[in-house]
């Protein structure tokens, strides 16, 4: 799996956790299909199978369900729909809630490494606590591509193993973490 393909989804679960109650992926790949395909391929089904590296009478197939995605293309058409789901609109106006509240969130890391010292990691830790003050869930809530979302959650990382900001040794890019560790609470 190469890192693009561990980051894929990173902004989707961010936005799941941020938008709980109705801005889930419809749980059958062909109402997922039929979202992503007009919402974000305008109808083009050439587009979307030159997207995922199939022809378009597989993407045909997905949208009357005699043939179902599988592996790294059902976790992308179920990203891809959860990103549909949530208008530019939509989080911008959660994201004002979010700073108008002042209410940060709660996050966690499972694992998290640095740079490595004579081919042993630096850091290993098995959860890593975060608080996220409300600017940053709303940057979180924002956020579009997957780099920026991380650039968010390795600065509050950095922060933490900082020490809250006496010692500002560590900076966002000296941290690695799978995004699938991270949870928003």
């Amino acid at each position: 799996m190469t890192g693009e393909d561990a980051k894929r989804g990173f902004v989707a679960r961010v936005r799941e956790s941020v938008f709980r109650s109705s801005r889930r992926a419809p749980v059958r790949t062909t109402t997922q299909t039929a979202h992503v395909l007009e919402r974000k391929y305008e109808g083009n089904r050439q587009a979307i199978a030159a997207a995922y590296g199939v022809t378009p009478t597989t993407v045909g197939r997905w949208l009357k369900g005699t043939r179902t995605p599988r592996g790294e293309h059902a976790e992308r058409l179920r990203d891809e729909a959860v990103e549909v789901q949530t208008t530019q609109r939509g989080r911008e106006r959660r994201a004002r809630q979010v700073q108008e509240s002042q209410v940060g969130s709660n996050a966690e890391v499972s694992r998290t490494t640095t740079f490595d010292i004579r081919g042993s990691n630096a850091v290993r830790s098995s959860y890593v606590p975060l608080r996220l003050s409300a600017d940053e869930v709303a940057k979180l809530i924002r956020s579009d591509t997957e780099d920026e979302a991380q650039r968010i959650i390795g600065t509050a990382i950095a922060r933490y193993f900082n020490g809250g900001g006496g010692y500002t040794g560590f900076d966002w890019d000296d941290f690695d973490f799978d995004p699938k560790d991270f949870t928003l609470k």
